[in-house]
């Protein structure tokens, strides 16, 4: 059963530049470039029925391309880290599709995301990894700064349970208005999700 989110693509320029940061912390699983993404909403498992629903929502949303550019570098999970990621430089127009995601969600009478949105690029997944290294780590890649790149669409991506997270598959896609690298709506749900893997467990 796949699990569903909404999330940015990295383009490859950019994904080059975060790939310069893998190496050099124990107890690392770094993550496969081709699978950066930036998350802006998780579903989880959800039935055929759902996925429809939400599929049918997102295409009411009608936002413009917007400017990105990935700086800086963190953690997650302060006293025991389990990921590290590269930060997401403030944007208005980031958090304003974020936000209509999420309404458009709730609106279907999906439980509001109980996480806060941090956007953000998963580096690597950390198992036993120590604070003072991690920490260590950071601080030597704190001045990091990719290119700033143009985001010209949002993606429903499925991912299953594997190790580390991905491979992830770009189930449907929706242009943003001004962006003339996607000028049309792209489905891939009935070549590569058939019916019967929507349903629930």
């Amino acid at each position: 059963m796949p699990r569903l989110f909404t999330a940015l693509e990295i383009p490859r320029d950019a994904a080059m530049s975060v790939s310069l940061l893998r190496g050099g912390l124990p107890g690392a699983r770094w993550i496969d470039v081709e699978n950066y993404h930036i998350t802006l909403r998780f579903f989880g498992d959800v039935e055929h029925h759902v996925a429809d629903m939400i599929v049918n929502e997102l295409d009411r949303i009608h936002r413009p391309a917007f400017q990105l550019q990935l700086a800086g570098v963190g953690a997650f999970g302060s006293k025991k880290p389990h990921s590290i990621h590269v930060n997401v430089a403030a944007s208005p127009d980031l958090a304003a599709l974020q936000a209509e995601i999420e309404r458009r969600c709730q609106r279907l009478g999906l439980p509001p995301d109980a996480r806060k949105f941090v956007p953000h690029v998963t580096v690597a997944r950390l198992k036993n990894a120590k604070p003072g290294e991690v920490a260590a780590w950071l601080s030597a890649r704190g001045n990091f700064a990719a290119t700033p790149f143009k985001v010209g669409r949002f993606v429903l991506m499925s991912s299953r349970d594997s190790v580390g997270g991905g491979p992830y598959v770009i189930e449907e896609a929706w242009p943003l208005a001004g962006s003339a690298s996607h000028p049309l709506r792209h489905s891939n749900l009935s070549m590569s999700m058939p019916a019967a893997s929507w349903t629930g467990r």
